[in-house]
């Protein structure tokens, strides 16, 4: 189970807080105290590492961590909505992530990305298109590094199991009720290497969970 933006260093999340379900954790908390921060909870022993590389500015955004086959990333990318200084950022994360994947698995490994991803791919993925062609989240720019992700040998989970089912998201603002009427973004994915394209058993939105702004997105895979 990976989760993003949890605002909270290791010492504030307790061994104990999963330890019915999960026997392992890795906390990778931000420089700055109260923001970002990703967490990852696993019943498999792997090397965990913090992906210092890629964050370069220690905003605790990603959990690296590497079992046998495949490495695993839970990711909480950059929001790019505040500044143009942000948004830059954001899309130099994009790269530097994309390339040090890349890496990993020409050593031979499998991977596997998930997180909030913040950045609506399609139309179909989000409720108002239109309104948000200037809105940072659904710039050309931004979409187009998705793109670029699927073009370099990884699959979408979601569009693989269900296409272009629409009306499915995963973040709605918590402006002007948006989430009963479902004006929503798809913004946080499942993204594996094409090698394991047959080994993709389910994906789906949970978008009945509550609790955040957020709902849970969910990969099942036959390794």
């Amino acid at each position: 189970m990976g989760l993003q933006e949890i605002k909270a260093t290791a010492e504030q999340l307790p061994d104990t807080i999963f330890e019915k379900e999960f026997k392992f954790q890795s906390i990778n908390s931000s420089s700055k105290k109260g923001q970002s921060g990703v967490a990852l909870f696993t019943n498999i022993r792997g090397t965990a590492s913090g992906g210092d590389h890629v964050d370069i500015l220690d905003e605790g955004r990603i959990n690296e961590y590497h079992f046998d086959r495949f490495a695993l990333f839970n990711v909480y990318f950059p929001n790019g909505q505040s500044s143009e200084e942000r948004l830059a950022y954001k899309l130099a994360f994009y790269e530097r992530f994309l390339e040090y994947i890349n890496e990993i698995r020409a050593q031979g490994k499998s991977i596997i990305v998930c997180g909030d991803v913040n950045t609506a791919h399609r139309p179909i993925d989000i409720a108002r298109p239109k309104a948000n062609e200037n809105t940072s989240g659904f710039l050309p720019i931004e979409r187009a590094w998705i793109d670029k992700l699927l073009d370099n040998g990884y699959i979408d989970t979601f569009r693989y199991i269900h296409g272009d089912e629409s009306d499915r998201y995963s973040w709605w603002s918590y402006r002007a009720g948006a989430r009963p009427r479902n004006v929503g973004w798809r913004i946080d994915y499942f993204f594996v290497s094409e090698d394991l394209k047959e080994k993709i058993v389910d994906a789906d939105i949970l978008d009945h969970i509550m609790g955040s702004d957020h709902c849970p997105v969910k990969l099942v895979l036959e390794l």
